[in-house]
């Protein structure tokens, strides 16, 4: 059958229309023409994770908002399932986009990943697609041999593999970077220094490093062999490094911060570290993401030239997410630094991830049989020092668990026990239920998660003398943290002048040991945990201990003394008279 001249015209028409529609669909799938000028780049950053899939302090625990100070809506935020659909929803605005982190992403973490020593946590971050961080100080916490495991993968060397669904841990997806980190003798860096990612044809490079205070924060066994260097001298050669390889976009990644007492989106009162490092920065550096003090914010520290340069920081436990733009001249390679903007996200708790949810789901199951099991019982609440710059009672809990596990003669013959306000993670909490025990039962895994760094008990003979330089040093004040308050046994008191100048705090007459006053030339037998009896937290003197017996784990210390006293009641907070 024929076809009408208007029946054929209309065909025509359409096929001409087709045709042209899919010659124009070509040409915006490949543009032709000048090369854009300019392109955004989205960096995500979050720091100091320490392994909390969960939702940190549950529905209403003081680790569950970033408090009233900072976040006046009082908003509960973090866990991994709703970190994971922030940054999901974040990048869905932008199509160039890094998801970066300052590191302590594991380590000092909660029962559900500490136990299965963090690997849970690098499995969630795989997921979250994060591409890169640097190390921390807790990267360090079981050594550099462990770390370069959750780098590769492999089996854990005495625990073996731990997935019982058969698959044997894969290693992280994502770099970690140690520019300052090197092996000694070699200068060779543990890991690498600096990564260059491209983006619309434009190079980008991140460089990594960890506080050059780290050796004082971690127990020594595990980091023997390696020297922890300058951040700023690193990061300008490392910067000087990655400009001959053609990088003119460059972003520091550094687990060093500060202090700021605005809200979690402001920089007012900067104080810190990071005011000193960030203003001898080379100025070819475009951005420094921070970490380790758990605070947020975002500044505007000018570079040694003047220029407006952005230190962020996004709080801790995956509580916040810090959005910078940042937008680079594609014929240039350079970031026009005048343009770039960051805001601090709060991680609301609203859509949970359901990749993150199954990860959660699987390795609860594997913890259950050991989380669940009731260790004991508390008659109210026993709390740590949040802030560290005060005596607490489950600090001296913990000094009293640490004194009944060594003060027999054959176990130490401690006589005194100090224990590190940072050692101390989580509280116990009367009404905390875990894992279907009653109001008041201790379970396993809320014990972990008090100390989970698994520490072993030294004591060790110390003199009065050196005893009171000792308590001196709970106030340094080059420190990061000036004052760290450290918890003490039952038994053993002083005073404290915290208005008194550094190095002058404590009056030897206040100095006591079951009501006698110390004697400077007396030795007494001192028990503390490995971390602080190698000098962490630069409290040195304990490196000057001798006579050294080896004792427990700290944590079977502190389950046996709950059981062998339940119930438990809060010790005082009064054995550190004038705080």
């Amino acid at each position: 059958m024929r076809l009408s001249r208007r029946v054929t015209t209309i065909l025509a028409v359409l096929a001409l229309a087709l045709a042209t529609a899919g010659v124009a669909g070509s040409a915006e799938a490949r543009p032709r023409g000048p090369k854009p000028r300019e392109l955004q780049l989205q960096v995500l950053s979050f720091n100091d994770f320490h392994g909390h899939l969960e939702e940190p302090g549950g529905e209403d625990g003081p680790d569950s908002t970033l408090g009233s100070q900072l976040d006046p809506s009082g908003t509960p935020v973090g866990g991994a399932e709703y970190l994971a659909s922030t940054l999901d929803d974040l990048r869905a605005e932008l199509r160039y986009s890094h998801t970066v982190a300052a590191g302590d992403l594991i380590g000092g973490s909660p029962f559900l990943s500490g136990l299965f020593h963090d690997e849970p946590t690098v499995e969630s971050l795989n997921a979250m697609g994060l591409d890169v961080s640097s190390v921390g100080n807790h990267e360090f916490d079981e050594g550099v041999t462990e770390l370069l495991r959750m780098q590769q993968g492999g089996c854990h060397p005495d625990d073996g593999c731990y997935a019982p669904w058969g698959e044997a841990y894969p290693g992280a997806d994502f770099p970690w970077l140690a520019a300052n980190v090197v092996y000694e003798g070699t200068g060779q860096t543990i890991l690498p220094g600096t990564t260059i990612k491209k983006v619309g044809g434009v190079k980008v490079g991140y460089i990594g490093m960890t506080l050059e205070a780290t050796p004082t924060l971690v127990a020594q066994a595990g980091i023997r062999d390696v020297e922890f260097r300058d951040e700023v001298e690193t990061a300008n050669r490392s910067a000087r490094e990655l400009r001959r390889q053609g990088v003119k976009s460059i972003i520091v990644l550094l687990h060093e911060g500060g202090f700021q007492t605005g809200t979690y989106q402001e920089c007012v009162g900067i104080s810190g570290p990071v005011v000193d490092i960030a203003k001898n920065l080379d100025a070819e550096i475009d951005l420094v993401v921070t970490g380790h003090t758990h605070q947020p914010y975002v500044c505007d520290i000018p570079d040694p030239e003047g220029q407006k340069r952005l230190v962020t920081s996004a709080s801790s436990f995956g509580r916040v997410v810090t959005e910078t733009i940042l937008t680079i001249n594609t014929r240039s390679g350079q970031v026009k630094r005048g343009k770039t903007t960051a805001t601090n996200h709060l991680v609301a708790r609203t859509v949970a991830d359901p990749v993150q949810t199954e990860i959660i789901r699987r390795w609860d199951a594997a913890a259950a049989p050991i989380a669940n099991e009731v260790v004991g019982s508390i008659t109210r609440d026993i709390v740590r020092s949040e802030t560290r710059d005060a005596e607490a009672p489950l600090g001296n809990l913990i000094a009293d668990a640490q004194l009944a596990a060594t003060d027999d003669s054959t176990a130490g013959g401690a006589q005194i026990a100090l224990m590190n306000p940072g050692g101390v993670r989580a509280d116990l909490l009367f009404d905390e239920i875990s894992g279907g025990e009653s109001p008041g039962q201790v379970t396993y895994a809320e014990a972990f998660a008090v100390q989970p760094f698994s520490n072993v008990l030294v004591t060790m003979d110390l003199t009065g003398a050196q005893i009171e330089r000792l308590l001196e040093q709970q106030a340094i004040q080059a420190r990061s943290r000036q004052v760290l308050i450290l918890g003490v046994s039952a038994g053993f008191s002083f005073a404290y002048n915290s208005a008194g100048p550094f190095g002058d705090r404590i009056d030897p007459a206040t100095i006591t040991l079951n009501g006698t006053v110390l004697n400077p030339a007396t030795t007494y037998r001192v028990a503390t945990n490995n971390f602080l009896a190698d000098g962490g937290d630069s409290f040195t003197v304990f490196t000057e201990g001798t006579n050294r017996v080896g004792g427990g784990d700290d944590l079977a210390a502190f389950t046996d003394y709950i059981a062998a006293n339940t119930p438990v009641e809060p010790p005082e907070d009064d054995r550190i008279l004038g705080i």
